[in-house]
């Protein structure tokens, strides 16, 4: 694995400074938390703010995953991996299989959605950039 000196790993796991035990809960804390403003923003935005907010919040909340399945991944890694998968959902939506598999399970619906909208791919960036910023702070 190659990353840039300030993301490279140490004795004790990823440049944070944290062992992979606690970067893994640091990131499951935060994946719950995520989750929840993921319903607040649900239950009290509307329109483009609640869309938007969403799409950032999804790939915010996929960063979180990877690091706790991965812990010691470098954040711009973790970023990029977090970014593919929305990127790739989202072009999914370009078939019918989404709007197809929402039709039958809600889960399918939340995780997949069934619409190609091109402006959240600008939004899933987002929140992969702002996963990168958070752990390289911490």
């Amino acid at each position: 694995m190659t990353s840039s000196s300030t993301e490279a790993a140490g004795p004790e796991g990823p440049a944070t400074g944290r062992t992979p035990a606690r970067r893994r809960l640091a990131a499951a804390v935060a994946a719950v938390v995520i989750v929840g403003a993921g319903l607040a923003l649900r239950a009290v935005a509307v329109g483009e703010v609640a869309k938007y907010g969403g799409d950032t919040l999804y790939t915010l909340l996929l960063f979180a995953l990877v690091l706790v399945a991965a812990p010691r991944t470098a954040p711009a890694q973790a970023a990029a991996v977090a970014l593919a998968v929305s990127w790739g959902v989202e072009l999914l939506q370009l078939t019918d299989v989404p709007a197809h598999l929402a039709r039958r399970s809600t889960a399918a619906r939340l995780v997949l959605g069934t619409t190609f909208n091109a402006p959240d791919l600008f939004w899933y960036a987002v929140g992969a950039a702002v996963g990168r910023a958070v752990v390289r702070r911490a």
